[in-house]
């Protein structure tokens, strides 16, 4: 099927409340023919590819049917930009309501429980007065979504908390109405392990409800964990301008809320102000500070035909503008389309912990199953042997497993947007692992892509300013270039000036003819002749970008071997090359774009995996076919399009910054899952042993999960590398 033929929607679902859940909508939306779904817990949202001709109501109806919410996503949606993240405000608001609840209810049963010197007469039952509330309401997320699931044959980690705290509830309700545990006098004295006793004798009111208290505030603090990795989406949109003043026919000036501004329109921005959309200067010049999308502090000047970002912000001169992209088409909302879709893609490690948590649930209820049997049948208690079922039911909840993953995705990616760095889908963090050698496209990529002029021989004649003065009246960069670097009054008057193409210039100063032009092959050195005769040559080139060499040494440091591809003759390829720290032999020059794929092609088949970095649409095959394509974003859209990683810097520590933070979210991911993974297989021999009290099970369970989102909230702070000329400048 082709991409043209699929039809593809990011759905929001509510009513997930765990991995599990998200695993269940996964495998409904994929068994639709022809659908191709993937669920993320963390974002709440399930990215769906179908085919064209599908009704999307079908889909939601899956979803519904499932036992979860759905709704389809609006192009123009009615409700205010916030609304979402009002709506979830106020789930994290209930759940922090219940949260408060169950820990004032808690806190004096568990005491009580626990103290034998608290224990006064008829305590027992003051325990259950404060504990039921506890378990109807405090708990009611966990028995609603089980009895949810429960309804289409599902069972959940919430199905875990569900029979475990009823359990200890009920168990705890008949000892005290029919049996012994209601009577006067009664002391309970707190036990780490499971002791032998009287079952009609034991109550597990402390353990019911410090299971729900501790799971709600581990299940709160997730949730509000995942607010704030998220939280880039929304200041990235927070960031654009909120109306604009429009430049009518007249000359008069319109103020529009910027959602009605369209392309070709020519808006004002005064110094202070946002841009409002991305667009061409048409008048005016000024220095614009575009740290919010590059992380560089330093404005960029701009003037008459320069290109200017949208929320950025015009520093000093007034501009005209001319709108070019607006809406959903602008680089910042690109940007924040990214960094969402990043976010909710899955990677081989997050869909592997999927299929884990799809048959740990139904595994741990028959482990608990055999664990009751076989206390019972060794002669044990009945209290006993529940409450060590109880203890394996909780303790197993593998909420931490579907944690492990979307979590640091989620902190990863913002962080990278953040410096700059935009990752397609979380599988580019299997291929920044195994990278070992970068292939580095020269103009644009590790030089600026500017012509400058780098070598004027000295001569008796005033060569830069007769050869200037000819070439002021060519738009060429070469010619350009050389103009640059002349004083403007050093300029003399030409006349009977003439462009051949792909030759050069030629013009009559002081009754002299004046040409300039290439000099042979070397598209990089120019010939100055006057009536005939060669005055000398003028070497221009682009020149190295800052940042370069320094990139290029932490990719040595990390053992990837840099290697310069580039359409330049040898002659300037290598210049730059041992500019920036590369081996002559690591450099390949005078290559087509075909021949760049090549090249890809070939270090592969050698057994490299390759990260290509480049800018140009003759990059884009290439970018495509390496293992992990970077492109600038300074580039083409052609080039970010085909690239799984767009470096918005645009510069070459950008791409360092790249692999450096692919590596370090992987690891967090892969320390998170053993942390999960290792801590239930070993918890629950332990509490099938009857050595894990059933509350302190239910602690340890959620302080897991509380550790993984902590694990990963240590990605915050990730911080762009900086060359040492930039480090200078900061300090100064």
């Amino acid at each position: 099927m082709s991409e043209q033929q699929l039809l593809t929607l990011d759905i929001p679902v509510g009513g997930m409340t765990c991995a599990s859940c998200a695993n269940r909508v996964q495998r409904k939306l994929n068994k639709l023919d022809g659908v191709n779904a993937s669920v993320n817990y963390a974002t709440e949202k399930a990215h769906v590819e179908a085919p064209s001709d599908i009704n999307p109501q079908q889909l939601i109806d899956t979803i519904v049917a499932a036992g979860y919410t759905a709704e389809l996503p609006q192009e123009e949606p009615e409700q205010e930009p916030g609304a979402a993240p009002e709506e979830k405000d106020r789930e994290l608001e209930d759940l922090r309501n219940r949260v408060i609840g169950a820990v004032i209810l808690t806190t004096p049963v568990i005491a009580i429980s626990m103290i034998p010197a608290l224990q006064f007469t008829n305590w027992q039952w003051l325990c259950l007065t404060l504990s039921a509330p506890v378990f109807v309401w405090a708990g009611w997320p966990f028995h609603r979504a089980t009895l949810k699931n429960l309804r289409h044959g599902e069972v959940t980690m919430d199905t875990l908390i569900t029979m475990g705290t009823t359990a200890s509830f009920l168990w705890s309700v008949w000892a005290l109405f029919f049996g012994r545990a209601g009577l006067p006098g009664l002391k309970h004295e707190f036990h780490f392990t499971v002791t032998p006793g009287d079952a009609d004798m034991n109550i597990y009111l402390e353990a019911m409800a410090g299971i729900i208290m501790f799971v709600l505030i581990g299940r709160y603090f997730e949730k509000r964990s995942k607010r704030n990795a998220g939280q880039v989406l929304r200041e990235l949109m927070k960031l654009g301008a909120k109306d604009v003043s429009v430049l009518e026919s007249s000359g008069v000036e319109k103020r529009l809320p910027v959602e009605q501004l369209r392309p070709g329109v020519v808006f004002v921005v005064r110094p202070g102000e946002k841009i409002a959309t991305d667009g061409v200067v048409v008048e005016g010049a000024s220095a614009v500070d575009a740290s919010m999308l590059t992380g560089e502090p330093m404005p960029v000047e701009v003037g008459p035909g320069d290109e200017v970002t949208g929320a950025t912000i015009n520093t000093s001169g007034r501009l005209l503008v001319r709108a070019t992209r607006v809406g959903s088409e602008t680089q910042l909302a690109q940007m924040a389309a990214m960094v969402e879709a990043a976010q909710t893609g899955k990677a081989p490690v997050q869909r592997l912990a999927d299929r884990v948590s799809g048959v740990f649930v139904p595994a741990v209820i028959a482990i608990a199953a055999v664990t009751l049997g076989a206390w019972l049948l060794t002669g044990h208690g009945a209290s006993e042997a529940v409450t060590a079922a109880v203890a394996v039911l909780i303790i197993a909840c593998p909420c931490a497993l579907g944690l492990a993953t979307p979590t640091a995705l989620l902190v990863g990616t913002s962080e990278g947007a953040k410096a700059g760095v935009l990752l397609r889908g979380p599988e580019v963090l299997e291929s920044a692992r195994k990278v070992d050698t970068v292939v580095l496209d020269k103009t644009g990529t590790v030089t600026t892509g500017v012509m400058e002029l780098t070598e004027v021989p000295p001569t008796p004649e005033n060569l830069l300013p007769l050869a200037a003065s000819v070439e002021a009246a060519s738009h060429h960069p070469i010619a350009q270039a050389i103009v640059r670097a002349a004083d403007p009054n050093s300029l003399l008057p030409v006349s009977d000036f003439r462009d051949i193409p792909g030759v050069g210039v030629e013009g009559t100063v002081d009754g002299h003819r004046i040409e300039v032009g290439r000099s042979g092959e070397n598209s990089g050195v120019v010939a100055v002749r006057r009536d005939g005769e060669l005055l000398g040559t003028l070497a221009v080139s682009d020149s190295v970008k800052s940042t370069s060499a320094a990139a290029v040494a932490k990719f040595r440091e990390w053992g990837v071997r840099p290697i310069l591809l580039t359409g330049d003759a040898a002659t300037p390829a290598f210049r730059v090359a041992e500019e920036v720290g590369i081996a002559r032999e690591d450099v390949i020059s005078g290559v087509m774009p075909e021949d760049k794929v090549a090249t890809i092609e070939k270090l592969q088949a050698d057994g490299a995996c390759v990260a290509m970095v480049g800018d140009g649409i003759n990059d884009a095959a290439a970018l495509a076919q390496a293992d992990l394509g970077m492109a600038m974003g300074t580039g083409t859209d052609v080039a970010m399009e085909a690239a799984d990683i767009t470096l918005v810097r645009g510069d070459l520590l950008a791409a360092a910054d790249a692999l450096r933070l692919s590596r370090r979210t992987l690891r967090t991911i892969r320390s998170n899952l053993f942390w999960a993974f290792f801590y239930n297989v070993l918890a629950i021999p332990v509490a099938a042993l009857g050595l894990l009290n059933p509350m302190l099970a239910g602690a340890a369970m959620a302080f897991s999960s509380v550790f993984v989102v902590g694990n990963s909230l240590r990605l915050r702070g990730f911080s762009p590398s900086q060359s040492d000329s930039q480090k200078g400048v900061a300090h100064e």
